[in-house]
């Protein structure tokens, strides 16, 4: 039934099972696979918390051998692996409902004993840069337990100029749980705190129009409704403007003190400095995108064409192109798609997904107090991934599932095969596995379905990707980029400046001016909602990543082993290498303009697609 069937879980009865208590297990990940219970993880948290101290013994002495080095390393990474492992099922507590106050402290209790741990690890990296480059290389070559650890030596070396003595590197430290309010603060309100609106849809449902609610309600086909979620959900936001703007201003504010702290130019360069990637490529990429707006504006053009609407608006973006189409799927369904979609991959690939669903890797269903959106989280190391989904039955929702494992499956293969101080992959990379699956199943599903108005949602949906992953997450890449300009110029920041700030990019991004897309004043506080922000300069990278997979996925849908070989060792090297070589290595280079131009071409037969069968109407 890949046409797709009667959803089991629709709207209302979503709702219905709001309360996380009458969901069944099988639809909820299971966090006794990290710990027992809460007082086993409470056990492990106090004998962690006992044992960070003891890293300071090796204080002063790092250089005396190879073999005290190594002592200090394989100590510093044992305990960051329990800390990662005790963090994780905290986090994943938390986020589960995040109304509990008991697990929202839990976190905190997390956030602190990091701090303490990396107060108590501040003398590594300057004293190892003491120890100097020439007799590190030394060491390396005659201890053959820090060979694991080369590439983490080698990149402090290349750090030195923004590397501090060890009691400012101590001081630093110690600032992490105040560096992380603006976040929590933002979690907090935004998901748990904030006085949702309530609005009255056309058929007389009156509906709360919290963030996973929105995200479904913006959908409706019937056009008046969806203009009244889009007005009441960004209006709201804007009544907490002054809010959310000091919030907003508190992060921009940290990452320019830790920018001057660690002696960088900017904002933007402190922050891809550590992955090593070239400001280059983020200013490369909003230069390119804003070269290619025609290409999305054509994409406007067909959405209003289909759409059948005399002018186009922002509201009008994410209802479903052909309304007769109903591509909805049992998460059962669901599983099977995704398995059909990445066949190409393996057995081994193919038999770990299966394991994701039947052993309880996924909490699939949204419920009242759960935090919003999705992700994956591969901290347990020696356990396995875990996944949270607000799964509602529509294809967006089998996309995101599939969009999800890809990164489970990348920090599954990473910590399988790599030790531990390298399994974690760069962010940079992070979701190039993601969009990857998400190109398979589109692949898959439009090799499935032969019906013109299927096929047109389909295309369109890949349309989509390409709207919100490239040209939606540049614009905020920009946005995000002008936001910390404005204070390196001194320029205040506030809920009103950002609004207008937003404004000006979106309408540019989106032919208001041309009457394109009619960008409605109310979307000037949709930034305001983005947890991305505060996680800073991360959203360029969901639009490298979909450039990167493209370029990888076209080889492999072609059935060139080699490349598929390529794809896989690139899963299993987690942070052995910087990205953008680990990317050379899969074969594409994200230093060149050629990935997004690619994405483009594609994007554009999409479009040559989609006018030939409206042509034949």
């Amino acid at each position: 039934m890949v046409a797709g069937s009667l959803v089991m879980f629709s709207l209302a009865a979503a709702a219905q099972e709001s309360d996380r208590s009458r969901i069944p297990d099988r639809l909820k990940w299971n966090l006794s696979d990290i710990y027992p219970t809460d007082a086993a993880w409470r056990a492990a948290k106090e004998k962690l918390a006992a044992e960070i101290p003891s890293l300071r013994q090796f204080q002063g002495k790092l250089g005396s051998s190879p073999a005290t080095l190594a002592d200090a390393l394989d100590r510093l990474y044992a305990l960051d692996k329990e800390l990662s492992r005790l963090f994780t099922y905290a986090g994943m507590l938390a986020d589960q409902d995040t109304r509990d106050s008991q697990h929202q402290g839990m976190r905190q209790e997390m956030t602190q004993l990091g701090a303490a741990f990396g107060a108590q690890a501040a003398f590594i990296e300057p004293e190892v840069l003491k120890i100097g480059k020439a007799p590190i290389a030394r060491f390396i070559e005659s201890e053959t337990r820090l060979k694991v650890y080369r590439f983490y030596l080698e990149d402090i070396v290349r750090r030195e100029a923004h590397t501090l003595s060890d009691s400012e590197e101590k001081l630093l430290a110690d600032v992490g749980p105040l560096a992380a309010g603006p976040s929590s603060a933002f979690n907090i309100l935004s998901n748990a705190d904030f006085p949702y609106p309530t609005v009255t849809l056309s058929d007389g449902r009156a509906v709360k129009l919290d963030q996973a609610a929105f995200g479904d309600l913006r959908a409706l086909p019937n056009r008046g409704d969806r203009e009244k979620v889009m007005s009441a959900f960004f209006g709201a936001l804007g009544g907490f403007s002054r809010t959310f703007g000091t919030t907003m201003d508190a992060e921009v504010q940290k990452v320019a003190f830790y920018t001057k702290a660690r002696k960088y130019k900017s904002s933007l360069e402190g922050t891809l400095d550590g992955p090593n990637i070239p400001v280059s490529v983020y200013t490369r990429l909003i230069e390119g995108v804003n070269k290619h707006l025609p290409a999305f504006h054509r994409y406007l053009k067909l959405r209003q064409r289909i759409m059948r609407v005399d002018q186009l608006h922002y509201y009008d973006l994410y209802a479903p192109l052909v309304s007769s189409v109903k591509l909805e799927y049992t998460p059962e369904e669901a599983q099977k798609l995704v398995l059909g979609a990445v066949e190409s991959l393996g057995p081994e690939y193919a038999s770990v997904i299966e394991r994701a669903f039947n052993n309880r890797w996924i909490d699939l269903l949204p419920n009242e107090g759960k935090r919003s959106g999705a992700y994956s989280n591969g901290g347990a190391y020696d356990v396995h991934p875990f996944m949270l989904i607000n799964y509602k039955g529509k294809y967006a929702d089998v996309s995101t599932l599939a969009h999800e494992l890809g990164h489970t499956m990348q920090s599954y293969f990473s910590n399988k095969t790599q030790p531990y101080p390298m399994a974690g992959y760069p962010i940079f990379v992070a979701e190039v596995a993601s969009t990857f699956n998400e190109s398979l199943l589109n692949d898959y599903m439009l090799k499935q379905i032969k019906d013109d108005d299927a096929r047109l949602s389909l295309l369109g949906n890949y349309l989509e990707n390409i709207k919100g992953t490239v040209f939606r997450q540049t614009q905020f890449a920009e946005f995000e980029l002008r936001m910390h300009e404005m204070l390196q110029k001194g320029q205040p920041i506030t809920g009103d400046s950002l609004a207008k700030l937003y404004m000006d990019i979106t309408r540019r991004y989106y032919g208001h001016d041309q009457k394109i897309c009619i960008v409605d004043d109310y979307v000037a506080h949709e930034w305001s909602y983005i947890p991305h922000f505060y996680r800073d300069f991360y959203v360029f990278q969901y639009a490298t990543s979909f450039t990167a997979s493209e370029a990888l996925a076209a080889k492999v849908k072609t059935g060139d082993v080699a490349a598929t070989k390529r794809y896989l060792a690139f899963l299993s090297a987690g942070g052995s290498k910087y990205p953008i070589d680990l990317l050379k290595d899969a074969g594409v280079d994200m230093t060149t303009d050629e990935p997004l131009d690619l994405t483009v071409r594609t994007m554009n037969r999409v479009m040559d697609e989609m006018e030939k069968i409206l042509a034949k109407r």
